[in-house]
């Protein structure tokens, strides 16, 4: 058996503690000695600060660690046998990604590796010390764009700079490489515990395109850059994942071979563009054309130097400013520093002037207000006229770190084409969609650019492979997105999935360690000369490893797409936590959890993805106790309703598995968290909190700050989670305490908002105290779910949410969906469910959707591009189809802790037959499959279900019929 003790030591390499988006290349070679028995054992433990890809003799192991708090790192533990060359020499090879700021998924702790080999006894065999070689990887361009503020760094690789053979055990070009250092033990900040990886490794699954959607020659801008204002301006943000709000500039030139008329535009500029100045005249925003984010202006430049001045004030959150400039009547263009003397002083091109003001914001509340007055702000942009007026700001004048401005924003460059002349795709190219000896062949198309737009058929999440044979020195941009309907593509404004790779000669193999999330991926080759060759373009899906036991089919085939969308967008969402979205965020939002995993529970039936998930929360107290919503992450910002929903996944897991030492140890943190939130409870005895007071994206009054409605009735509800898990965790006293809380909030609700005139609950009380004018059905079904409302009053509400009144603010999301599906199944309002899942899941359907999205068309922030649908295409908290499929139509049931025993009551609801699977917890499953005639109202009705399940079996009520019953054994 291995020691639970380590010999390794944390090592990293020269330069800074946590450096910006750093790639380091780490190796060990060293001898095992002949195997003394024919199965020798042998076992890697490694983790790394931030991420990492393990190679042993060159075949790449795996990925890690999973996402973590610092002070409590996971680690990875491989078996390794199989791989090591016993009597030979063997290599150990890792590459780790160091992002160097915090994002949603990780808190800033610094560079690192650890990592130990042992023998089946626990001897050491090899660790990390400082006899290991480390390199940084020197084709890795660090100034590559953020992809988002939710997460890490787009990728930049020049492959004539890095032989890519390092991970091999023959590779022995190590000249230029140095010892690592050693920077302490197992122990040490900011990793002060370490914790076994709690979950299987991921999946490596194999797809490939489809076909090749289209082909192009394209121009778009001459020079591109992408600013990190957010942290070129705001000194220190790295450190954490807020909301920033200030007031500053940002100064360059635009260096011209000649005068003429060229364009500059902005992209994803809706955060970092209040206004600007080119040689000295303002120009405003009216002589912009293009929408939000997408804005461009036609200038003339002047021969020379051209200084641009940009107003990049307000309220950022991801705060990237993606800049372009076409100019074919100029010449050679770049971006150049606005005075002699400041290039002489730095190698930067951009400065920066301020910031006058800075602010963090917490759930987008400032803790002040700005101070636009500033004078020298006021009045800096009108007498800014020529590059030596700067000199009048010396105070304020600084360069901005060449590392936050990117040499190439292959984003802009992707998205934006001057000329963009579509061919017929030739039968040849469809080649590259496969690994195939025949290559697919890229045309070159002199003065353009040459893009092939892939088709994966549907999202997946994962890593890009490719092979290619191209000269050195030729570009593949490569750019991931999620949808697109005829001419129309919906380009990713908030994120940036790009991947630059610049060949070298010959033919070659690339697999990027960045995981992304897609299913239209645009390759643009530029500086070819030579056609390129393709043998296979590949992507490797990975998420978290199950078996599909949950399945539905029925007598409606629109349904049936439906359940798929739902299933596969889950599928997506599992990865070392259940997380948003696999495109936009990679984040573990609390809230949204917990639907997806009563998703999980109906279709795949896994239990330990959800307890890490449900562990990680209260690590957060460290930020909040009210807990934070999504972790581990950079952002304290708190949603109630995200913490009422954690506690109630707690009792949910509890009532899945009968797990009851897991309930006892998530009560303490629910006793914690619940004991701050009554704190908030007001003199009214109304629950009111100044945060993030979110349930729907659709306009329901819910202000940031004082007593909104559906948050107190979920905190009825988790009040009384927390006594029921008191009772379970033997807690009487504490218990009795919630309960008594809770029914002292519900009277206090039932008094104060509702309009007995409206006949219907208020969505809030305002701060300054003046009541919602404005009814929302969000409300009303909140009130049903959580049992606020009662006696006539439920009848009045319950008849709300049969038959929405149209002067109601609508449901704006499937996730709002999911409660209004929860309310309606209690009141036995299946057909309803289904009605509604056709509507809107429908429009999916006929839209293209292989996965379901995050909001329902006409949402607020697309209503200025009819076209854009909805902002994320793929959204597991929008899966509710495949639960409520398989919970109503087929009509499996829990009615006891653990299943133990379960109910199996089909609700027909107009369709003719249905079939599927739903996973049983304690292993096995239950199968039903059911028709009926609905002329005669007859059913015949099949159930299998493991022995020792107790099962209540019955037709719908009104219906005659057959029940075939049979009971499996258990192995």
């Amino acid at each position: 058996m291995m020691t639970a003790n380590w010999q390794a030591k944390w090592i990293w390499g020269e330069g800074e503690e946590s450096p910006r988006n750093e790639w380091r290349c780490f190796r060990k070679t060293f001898d095992v000695p002949a195997a003394t028995d024919s199965r020798p054992g042998a076992s890697l433990r490694i983790t790394a600060d931030s991420r990492y890809v393990l190679y042993i003799n060159g075949t790449r192991l795996g990925r890690g660690p999973v996402r973590s708090w610092p002070f409590e790192q996971s680690y990875d533990t491989y078996e390794v046998s199989h791989l090591i060359k016993y009597g030979e020499e063997n290599t150990i090879a890792v590459l780790v990604l160091h992002f160097g700021l915090s994002t949603f998924y990780y808190l800033r702790g610094r560079g690192g590796l650890l990592a130990e080999l042992n023998d089946s006894d626990g001897n050491v065999i090899v660790a990390t010390d400082d006899t290991w070689l480390n390199s940084r990887h020197l084709g890795q361009h660090t100034r590559a764009p953020r992809m988002s503020v939710q997460q890490g760094f787009s990728e930049y690789v020049d492959a004539t700079a890095w032989d890519s053979s390092w991970v091999e055990q023959s590779y022995n070009n190590t000249a230029s490489w140095s010892n690592a250092i050693v920077l302490g033990s197992v122990g040490m900040e900011p990793w002060t515990t370490l914790k076994p990886r709690d979950i299987p490794m991921l999946t490596d699954e194999t797809v490939y395109p489809v076909r090749v959607e289209s082909l192009a020659k394209v121009k778009s801008f001459h020079i591109t850059t992408a600013l990190d204002v957010r942290n070129a301006l705001n000194d220190g943000s790295e450190e954490h994942a807020n909301g920033i709000h200030f007031t500053g500039f940002v100064v360059t030139s635009i260096r011209a071979q000649c005068a003429g008329v060229a364009t500059i535009g902005f992209l994803q500029s809706g955060q970092c563009l209040r206004t600007l100045s080119l040689n000295g005249e303002e120009i405003p925003l009216d002589r912009f054309y293009g929408t939000m984010p997408e804005l461009y202006t036609d200038v003339n430049l002047n021969e020379g130097d051209n200084m641009l001045v940009i107003d990049v004030s307000g309220n950022i959150h991801a705060g990237k400013m993606d800049l372009g400039v076409y100019g074919e009547a100029c010449g050679e263009l770049q971006f150049a520093a606005p005075l002699e003397q400041l290039a002489a002083h730095s190698e930067s091109t951009f400065f920066r002037i301020g910031p006058f003001d800075s602010i963090i914001s917490i759930d987008h509340q400032p803790s002040r207000e700005l101070e636009w007055a500033h004078p020298v702000y006021v009045k800096l942009l009108g007498e800014l006229k020529r590059p030596e007026d700067l000199g009048r700001y010396e105070e304020w004048l600084s360069p901005i770190d060449p590392k936050y401005v990117s040499e190439a924003d292959v984003f802009a460059l992707s998205v934006w084409r001057k000329e963009n002349v579509k061919f017929a795709v030739p039968a040849q190219l469809q080649n590259a969609i496969i690994p195939n000896p025949d290559a697919g062949v890229v045309p070159v198309f002199e003065g353009y650019d040459t893009e092939v737009l892939f088709d994966l058929g549907k999202e997946y999440s994962g890593y890009l492979s490719f092979e290619v044979e191209a000269e050195a020195g030729t570009v593949l941009d490569w750019y991931g997105f999620e949808y697109m309907s005829g001419e129309y593509r919906q380009d990713t404004f908030d994120l940036d999935h790009t991947l630059r790779y610049v060949c070298h000669g010959g033919r070659q193999v690339y697999e990027t360690p960045i995981r992304r999330g897609f299913r239209y991926l645009a390759l643009t080759v530029r500086g070819a000369t030579k056609p390129v060759r393709i043998y296979g373009v590949t992507f490797i899906q990975s998420n978290y490893p199950m078996a599909q036991v949950g399945r539905f089919e029925c007598s409606d085939t629109l349904m049936n797409d439906i359940w798929e969308i739902s299933r596969h967008t889950t599928k997506l969402c599992m990865e070392d936590t259940f997380v948003d979205c696999p495109a936009y965020e990679q984040t573990f939002w609390v809230g949204d959890s917990r639907n997806e995993a009563l998703v999980s529970n109906y279709v795949y039936g896994v239990q330990d993805i959800l307890k890490r998930c449900l562990r990680l929360v209260p690590g957060s107290k460290h930020q909040s106790p009210l807990f934070v919503n999504q972790v581990p992450s950079g952002w304290s910002s708190v949603i109630p309703n995200w913490t009422f929903f954690w506690a109630i996944a707690c009792a949910e897991y509890y009532e899945q598995t009968g797990d009851e030492a897991f309930a006892v140890e998530m009560y303490d943190s629910i006793q914690y968290t619940m004991g701050h939130y009554l704190l908030k409870i007001d003199d009214s005895g109304l629950f009111n909190v100044k945060g993030w007071n979110l349930l729907d994206w659709s306009p329901i009054d819910q202000p940031n700050d004082g007593i909104v409605t559906h948050q107190n009735m979920f905190l009825v509800k988790t009040l009384r989670v927390a006594a029921q898990m008191g009772i379970v965790a033997k807690d009487k006293e504490g218990a009795a305490k919630f309960e008594q809380a809770a029914n002292n909030l519900a009277n206090a609700i039932n008094e104060q908002l509702w309009d007995d005139e409206k006949k219907a609950y208020i969505d809030c009380i305002h701060v300054d105290g003046r009541r919602s004018d404005s009814l929302s059905i969000h409300s009303q079904v909140v009130a049903s779910l959580t049992g606020v409302v009662e006696g006539e009053r439920k009848q009045i509400i319950d008849a709300y949410l049969i038959q929405p009144p149209k002067e109601f603010v609508q449901i704006g999301s499937p996730f709002m969906s999911f409660f209004y599906y929860e309310a309606l199944a209690k009141l036995g309002e299946v057909r309803l469910i289904l009605d509604d899942i056709r509507h809107h899941y429908g429009t999916m359907i006929r839209h293209g959707a292989t996965t379901c999205w995050e909001q329902y068309p006409n949402f607020l922030e697309n209503r200025a591009n009819p076209d854009m649908l909805t902002r994320s295409h793929c959204h597991a908290w929008s899966s509710a189809p495949a639960y409520f499929l398989g919970r109503e139509v087929l009509g499996v049931r829990s009615l006891t802790t653990g299943w133990t025993e379960v109910e199996i009551a089909p609700v027909p609801s107009g369709l003719t037959w249905a079939k599927g699977s739903v996973p049983h917890p304690a292993g096995g499953r239950i199968d039903v499959s059911w028709t009926t005639d609905e002329s005669n109202q007859t059913m015949e009705l099949n159930v299998s279900y493991p022995e020792g399940v107790v099962a209540q079996i019955r037709l719908p009520e009104g219906y005659t019929g057959s029940i075939k019953e049979t009971k499996l054994g258990i192995v």
